[in-house]
């Protein structure tokens, strides 16, 4: 793997859930912040229907709260949520390319992350449907956000994002060394507290897995002992 680009100031993490940035990507973004450099999130929904235990009305707001405790984690304090795009039900289509497309040209980045949006994550398991749309949309928004004859309701064009990093994929090509970031993203995924207690399993501890995950990235990239992968797409 090659290392992220470093020339750029702004970035956005566009992805569906509460929780999806922080298995790998926050400690990335911890890193980012301690340089000084402005980060955003952009959820699609707020995970409510994430937790078999609870009724949406009462799930949507809890996650929300540990999402945003899990970013201020890593020194991001804007995070917003879109409303209109229900968890598990999201659909690829121009509402939700609109909405991303608005929110690239309010936040103006030169950075966006997203979530894995392939059919499958590294290792061979399924990918979900919210993952699949959210990421797929978020390059074409990307795209959109440009065209100042698309959506010109929404803001005017910013053409400036250059690379589109995908956080998860199965085709990593580059990465970032995180070897003083990970605690902070592990506390960033521990601030998930009662979406992981709901999982149950190893995750109620996630050290062990995210360490492990950033030891094999680091693997293929010299000179890291911890690092996260991205496969970059260059806009």
């Amino acid at each position: 793997m090659e290392p992220v680009p470093t020339d750029w100031t702004r970035g956005l993490a566009v992805v569906a859930h509460p929780d999806d940035l922080e298995y790998g990507a926050a400690s990335a973004i911890a890193r980012w912040t301690d340089e000084g450099r402005e980060f955003g999130y952009l959820l699609a929904c707020r995970g409510e229907a994430g937790i078999d235990t609870l009724p949406p009305a009462e799930c949507g707001p809890l996650r929300e709260a540990e999402q945003r405790a899990a970013a201020a984690e890593v020194g991001v304090s804007v995070v917003e949520f879109l409303d209109g795009h229900a968890d598990g039900l999201i659909e690829y289509g121009i509402p939700l390319r609109r909405d991303i497309a608005a929110a690239i040209r309010r936040h103006r980045p030169e950075l966006v992350v997203t979530g894995n949006f392939n059919e499958t994550w590294p290792g061979g398991g399924r990918n979900m449907a919210d993952h699949v749309v959210v990421g797929r949309a978020c390059l074409d928004a990307v795209r959109d956000a440009a065209n100042r004859w698309l959506f010109p309701e929404v803001g005017e064009p910013w053409s400036g994002v250059r690379w589109v990093a995908v956080a998860g994929s199965p085709l990593p090509t580059h990465g970032i060394a995180i070897d003083d970031h990970l605690d902070r993203g592990i506390a960033s995924l521990a601030a998930h507290r009662a979406y992981l207690a709901a999982l149950g399993g190893d995750l109620s501890d996630p050290g062990p897995f995210l360490r492990a995950q950033a030891e094999a990235a680091a693997a293929l990239l010299p000179g890291a002992r911890l690092a996260t992968a991205f496969e970059l797409i260059e806009v």
